[in-house]
């Protein structure tokens, strides 16, 4: 309350203003409508409140009575009018979810009313989108949405504000033109965008990491979505019903986009739909559908039988804390105009008098004038109450149509959850079938496993080989290396050698060349004083008679200058020596650079073919392991597909489920050898990751071929044909993909479609082949005794009233030999019957006593719930007895009328007492040993089987009576026709006892899929006690 005073404090009342229109003395009906005014004004300044908590749904639903109270929402609107809803983020929020509820339940004017505003919430909704945070965006988008609602309604009028419609009012809405389907349904495309924007937004908001629907706040943001998922579910189911429709009128590329788009509205709902059922809050305010786990297939007509239409449940007890008591509809009873007559007569009877109402026109009286006075006064106040009740009722029948709504809309919910509770039946069943199938997988994996070792072993003592292979290869790349490492050393020493040479050549030349300078110098010296000592010889010719003793000392110098020519000529010798030693040791040099050159290049090249070599031998490694392990994977698939053909595999027996996960682990193992492909070729060091997913591919397949086999032998011929084919043409495709994945020159063009595609072909055959469970619930399977052993009942009962009208129709129409066959067959029929009865009754005693003595303080249904597989087994037998009480009496009718056999009818009557055997072993499993109701039922069993004696005997002897009549008459055969039809009927005898033979072995083998079937059906598997004792015992019986 502290909280309502503060939001009714910090919101302007504008209760004032509303009522300061009214007078003081305008009348009565003025009164009444202030009073409606003001306690409209008070719930709806509750309802939206700036308080962040969520909407109350007792002011809501005031809020809505008012609008069909007055017919629509004028008084909503002007106290709406006057809140601050562009200024507060929180109120705006309220004010939307309160004029949802108001446009989903309200009266129907409420649309009309508010068509006016349209513009302003546009606009409204445009301010709100600026703020980014808090509830900004959250108002824009809630704003937005309700203008597209408005729209929406606007313009097809024919659906109501909850959008609750009929199949047939739906075709009404589209007046049979494929055109306004197509329009009606895009238009419901862009109405659930509006809504599936608002989910995403408010979800997006809050912090997922905590307990946000526990809180006022995150229930706030959460409240509204509860209108939004109503909507939801409606728009879906419409959706889906008007995209078949159209399927069926216009070809499916034109519907392309919308079904484009249906496929993404269906992706976010389905998302939508499941956190929202994982939110504390709303489980229990409102009990969220689930969708299907794949959409709807348009493109088959039939696929709509299968849709089921998503059904909101909102509990009525746990709609709101706060929320009032809901009118039951027995509970807005009307009143005619006859019954409000003689009420009111009554009650003026009762003011009046009888004495006015004898003698009206008495006007002698003392007291006239003022009884009359009183009277009009009381009259005056008579009318204005009931004009109070009229409004009154006006009241209580818009709550009783409300109420009559919400009545039929549960029972809608209520059968769409029924619907899904067997849909999730079917469902448990599937998976414990998935479940067992995996148990088979896991022991068949571990023998997998154990096979996957061996050849592990085998793999690494190849791996050990390879290493040692490769460490050889190692230690001679490292000599290698180490060689090539040494010849450069020796090239660098020898290259530094051949420069100082080069260098003291070099040296020498320079050397050489200054030798031959001084040399020639020194030859034109000499030269030139030669030419000196003959000018000088010359002169001291001439002057030789001048002077003795200057010649003497010309001839000295002369001879001086001849040894200083000697001297020089051997120093030249010497030089000319030295330059040819020199010469000589540099063509020894070069010689020398030459060879080391020669072997530098030598080792350079044993150096490069060492390495061409090793990596020759990694590639041809690389190859033959490759090639090695295709050929391995190709003959374990070439071997799975030859066992195909073994008759050992007869015996063998497998699961569509198991296939199915078999086939899931093919298409993956693809991708990983897809990959391992890539990998290979971008760089082709690495085999092993290649190697391993080939292999573990041919494991695979081979499991795939196999376990299609098996399950091929579980179900009819002609799809056991096609995953045999299928199965075959798997292992062809695999041997391709594996040849041409290990051959390089073909690794690169390598394709797995063909695989792909053979292994789609079976999952869709297995997808065929998966069993369907039983489609009810746990909680159902007490009514569900009870109706099966009633209808057991009935079926005899039926039966028994069917031999009585054959019996009638033979007395009439038949005579002699035939009637009395007719009336003792009959008879024992009848008897049967009746023993029948007696022991389904003896049954029902007993059960009721097991269940009492059983339940504790639990109730009879969640006995029957908790041995559910007892409870099948009492189901199951109880539907063989009635089948095969109608059986036998369709047999009988067919031999009266000589159109069947007698046979038929003793088989019939022997199943029945076989049934009857598995009804009293089911019944007697759980009962105890000393039980009166025991013996009584073994007492009643003992009268069946006497009963199916009796029928047995009667058949028989009517067919040896019958046949008896048919004397066969030889006298006018000759010698000749009676041993050829001697020989004849040597011959049918013969075929006769060979077909007999072939028959009961027939039978052998169906009594024993039976019994493996039953025991799958019923979990005899799971109940080893309960199987052990009702199934050997009923056997026994039926023998």
């Amino acid at each position: 309350m502290d909280r309502v005073a503060s939001s009714m404090k910090q919101v302007p009342n504008p209760l004032p203003k509303v009522l300061s229109r009214r007078g003081a003395g305008a009348g009565p009906e003025a009164a009444e409508r202030e009073s409606f005014e003001r306690s409209q004004t008070v719930s709806i300044n509750k309802a939206i409140n700036t308080q962040e908590v969520a909407v109350k749904e007792k002011h809501a639903r005031t809020c809505i009575l008012g609008t069909h109270h007055e017919k629509g929402a004028q008084t909503f609107w002007s106290v709406v009018n006057r809140l601050p809803l562009s200024s507060n983020a929180v109120l705006c929020w309220k004010f939307c979810h309160v004029f949802h509820k108001l446009l989903r339940d309200g009266h129907p004017n409420v649309l009309k009313d508010s068509l006016r505003y349209k513009n302003e919430l546009s606009d409204m909704s445009r301010m709100w989108g600026h703020l980014s945070e808090g509830y900004g965006q959250l108002c824009s988008i809630y704003l937005r949405l309700l203008r597209t609602k408005m729209e929406y309604h606007t313009k097809n009028p024919r659906f109501p504000g909850n959008l609750q419609m009929s199949d047939r009012q739906l075709d009404e809405a589209g007046e049979s033109d494929v055109n306004n389907f197509f329009q009606l349904t895009v238009e419901m495309f862009d109405y659930l965008e509006c809504e599936l924007n608002l989910f995403q937004t408010v979800f997006s908001s809050l912090d997922m990491s905590r307990s946000v629907s526990v809180t006022t706040a995150g229930q706030c943001r959460l409240a509204p979505l509860i209108q939004v998922i109503l909507d939801c579910s409606h728009l879906y189911d419409y959706t889906v019903k008007l995209l078949f429709k159209l399927h069926s009128c216009l070809p499916a590329d034109t519907l392309q986009g919308h079904r484009d788009r249906f496929m993404e509205q269906f992706k976010k709902l389905k998302d939508l739909f499941y956190r929202s059922s994982n939110l504390q809050y709303f489980k229990r305010l409102i009990q969220i559908p689930q969708l299907p786990e794949n959409p709807p297939n348009f493109l088959r007509a039939s696929a709509l039988s299968e849709h089921i239409s998503p059904v909101v449940v909102i509990p009525v007890e746990a709609s709101s804390p706060d929320s009032e008591p809901v009118l039951e509809k027995d509970d807005l009873m009307e009143m005619d105009a006859a019954s409000q007559q003689n009420f009111f007569d009554n009650k003026f009877d009762d003011i009046f008098g009888s004495s006015f109402s004898s003698d009206p026109f008495n006007f002698n009286n003392q007291n006239g004038m003022r009884s009359r006075e009183k009277k009009d006064t009381l009259i005056d106040h008579l009318y204005r109450e009931i004009n109070g009740l009229k409004k009154e009722m006006e009241n209580i029948q818009a709550e009783k149509h409300l109420a009559l709504l919400q009545l039929k809309g549960r029972i809608s919910e209520l059968e769409a959850e029924l619907a899904e509770q067997r849909h999730l039946r079917r469902q448990a069943a599937d998976e414990s079938e998935f479940l067992r199938a995996e148990l088979d997988e896991l022991n068949k994996k571990r023998e997998d496993t154990e096979k996957a070792q061996r050849s592990l072993t085998e793999i690494e003592k190849k791996a050990q080989t390879n290493e040692q292979r490769y460490s050889k290869l190692k230690e001679k790349y490292t000599e290698l290396v180490q060689n090539h490492a040494d010849l450069l050393r020796k090239n660098a020493e020898v290259a530094r050698q051949v420069t100082v040479m080069r260098q003291a050549q070099a040296d020498l030349q320079r050397e050489k060349k200054e030798l031959e300078d001084t040399f020639h110098h020194a030859n034109e010296q000499a030269q030139r004083k030669t030419q000196e000592q003959t000018e000088v010889l010359e002169t001291l010719k001439q002057e030789l008679s001048i002077s003795k003793h200057e010649f003497q000392v010309l001839q000295g110098t002369l001879e001086t200058s001849a040894q200083s020519e000697a001297k020089w000529n051997m120093q030249i010798e010497g030089l000319e020596k030295e330059r040819t030693s020199l010469a000589k040791i540099a063509s020894e040099r070069y010689e020398e650079i030459s060879s080391l050159r020669n072997q530098l290049e030598r080792t350079q090249s044993e150096l490069t073919s060492a390495q061409e070599s090793m990596h020759q031998i990694a590639k041809d490694q690389r190859k033959s392991i490759l090639l090695e392990t295709g050929q391995e994977a190709e003959k374990m698939v070439k071997d799975t597909l030859s066992q195909l053909e073994d008759p050992i595999l007869i015996s063998c027996t497998g699961s569509a489920d198991h296939l199915l996960f078999k086939t899931n682990c093919v298409l993956k193992c693809i991708d990983q050898v897809e990959e391992a492909q890539k990998q290979y070729l971008t760089s082709s060091d690495d085999v092993s990751g290649l190697a391993r997913s080939m292999t573990l591919l041919a494991h695979l397949v081979s499991d795939t071929i196999l376990q299609g086999s098996a399950t091929s032998l579980t179900t009819s011929l002609e799809p056991a044909e096609m995953l045999t084919d299928a199965c075959k043409e798997c292992g062809r495709e695999a041997l391709l993909y594996l040849s041409a994945l290990k051959e390089e020159d073909s690794l690169r063009n390598a394709d797995s479609t063909a695989m792909k595609s053979c292994l789609s072909m079976i999952t869709a055959i297995g997808e065929e082949l998966r069993p369907r469970g039983l489609d009810i619930r746990q909680e159902e399977l007490g009514d569900l005794v009870d109706k099966e052993m009633a209808a057991t009942s009935a079926a005899i009962e039926t039966a028994t009233a069917r031999i009585e009208e054959m019996l009638n129709k033979s007395r009439a129409g038949d005579t002699g030999v035939k009637l009395e066959v007719n009336e003792r067959i009959l008879g024992s029929c009848t008897s049967l019957m009746q023993a029948i009865q007696v022991l389904i009754m003896a049954s029902k005693d007993l059960q009721k006593e097991i269940v009492e003595s059983g339940r504790g303080a639990a109730s009879p249904k969640e006995f029957y719930a908790k041995n559910s597989r007892w409870t099948e087994g009492l189901i199951s037998a109880s539907k063989a007895v009635g089948w095969g009480a109608t059986v036998m009496v369709d047999a009988a009718d067919l031999v009266f009328q000589g159109k069947g056999k007698f046979e038929e009818l003793m088989v019939c009557s022997r199943e029945i007492a076989a049934s009857t055997a598995q009804l009293v072993a089911a019944s007697k499993v759980k009962a105890d040993k000393d039980s009166a109701n025991l013996a009584q039922l073994q007492q009643a069993s003992r009268g069946v089987n006497q009963a199916t004696a009796e029928v047995v005997a009667s058949t028989m002897a009517g067919k040896s009576q019958t046949e008896e009549t048919e004397n066969m008459d030889f006298s006018s055969l000759t010698l000749t026709q009676i041993k050829r039809q001697e020989m004849d009927s040597q011959v049918k005898v013969l075929e006769l006892e060979n077909q007999l033979e072939k028959e009961r072995q027939k039978l052998g083998y169906l009594r024993k899929k039976h019994y493996e079937l039953a025991g799958v059906a019923e979990g005899w598997e799971d109940e080893p006690g309960a199987s052990a004792a009702a199934v050997p015992e009923a056997e026994s019986e039926k023998d």
